[in-house]
């Protein structure tokens, strides 16, 4: 049994940790910007092609006290480095330090790499190692002088779902989008409508939850090529990802002012698998007409980070709030402090999230 790390965005380690709950992995629990959780290959497979609010799954190799350089030379040294990377395997060094005497991070991977190497030269025999085989990527966290030390079987991160090679201006991620449908509490029953669609990743990612489709099925992993996790473990985890799929009709509907997102829109969808489950118009959000009587609404309006843009934003607020949706539900995320000033209404509900270093907040009407 092992123990793996899952980092997140600030503000999703709550979902994260219900999701690898509901995936059925064992001793869960939430820390700040990150989950944890038990379990070996099959885990670890589960996790990498299941987990949405993540963005990545880290083995955890060791933890220990780092106060010097010495003390994580020797804390990586001592480390059971050649159970998983072999002798031709590439091993790589990032992290960050936080808090902590060791503060310098070209200096903790250059340290890390050195005694990686000597471990591991050690383990084989050699003092040289190719690297030219699997990539084994370390990565490593020194928090308030104790470090720890890992291995990322996702490579890629989990927000690059693989339908998306082409996007709009100020993307969302796709981590975020999940949380944001899932803070909505969208399984498909009701109608669902992004009115700011942009490159499509919100109604995508609903469409995918309303088919309880794993997100990560259509793409590979840094793990498959170890033989910590056998090619059988990741046919078994996909397999049992596919029987608890979904297969019904989605009233899931997309538009923005813009011709070509919708364009773009629609060809994300149509990657990944979903053009069929949604609706795609060019529509001002501003003077739409519900296609239900109810339903809920998810969208990323334009921020403006700019002083002009901040202006022309707050207009579309103030406009998009004086667009009536009796009977809709609406989850708006914004990084502006002054959005529900402009929206003419104060939200029922807030929560404070993260769209990667931008502080935002999600507000949400009931009614």
């Amino acid at each position: 049994m092992s123990e793996f790390v899952v980092p997140c965005l600030f503000g999703l380690e709550g979902p994260a940790a219900d999701e690898l709950r509901r995936i059925g992995l064992d001793n869960v629990r939430a820390e700040n910007g990150r989950v944890r959780f038990d379990g070996d290959a099959l885990a670890c497979a589960k996790a990498n092609l299941r987990l949405r609010t993540g963005e990545r799954v880290l083995l955890l190799l060791g933890s220990f006290p780092s106060p010097s350089f010495d003390a994580l030379f020797e804390g990586v040294k001592a480390l059971p480095l050649a159970d998983y990377i072999p002798r031709d395997g590439q091993f790589p060094v990032k992290g960050y330090c936080l808090n902590s005497a060791l503060h310098s991070v070209p200096d903790c991977q250059r340290i890390i790499k050195k005694a990686a190497a000597v471990a591991l030269g050690r383990a084989y025999g050699t003092q040289w190692l190719p690297e030219t085989g699997a990539l084994y990527q370390l990565q490593f966290s020194v928090i308030k002088d104790r470090a720890e030390i890992y291995l990322d079987t996702t490579g890629a991160p989990l927000f690059k779902r693989g339908y998306r090679p082409g996007h709009v201006s100020a993307p969302l991620r796709e981590t975020l989008a999940a949380a944001l449908v899932g803070f909505a509490r969208y399984r498909g029953r009701d109608a669902f409508l992004d009115p700011f669609c942009g490159s499509g990743t919100i109604p995508i990612e609903a469409a995918l939850i309303a088919h309880n489709r794993a997100p990560g099925l259509n793409r590979a992993f840094a793990a498959q090529q170890w033989a910590f996790a056998p090619a059988s473990v990741w046919r078994e985890a996909a397999e049992e990802a596919r029987s608890l799929e979904y297969h019904g009709e989605y009233r899931i509907f997309a538009s923005d002012i813009d011709p070509k997102a919708v364009a773009l829109s629609r060809e994300n969808a149509r990657r990944a698998g979903v053009e069929r489950d949604i609706v795609f118009s060019v529509a001002d959000a501003c003077a739409l007409t519900p296609p239900a009587e109810t339903g809920v609404v998810v969208c990323n309006p334009p921020y403006g980070e700019r002083m002009l843009e901040k202006q022309q934003a707050q207009a579309l607020y103030r406009a998009f709030g004086a667009a009536r949706l009796p009977g809709w539900k609406r989850f708006i995320i914004s990084s502006d402090a002054d959005f529900e000033r402009c929206y003419g209404r104060q939200a029922d509900k807030k929560r404070k999230l993260y769209n990667g270093m931008l502080q935002c907040n999600l507000y949400m009407y009931f009614t």
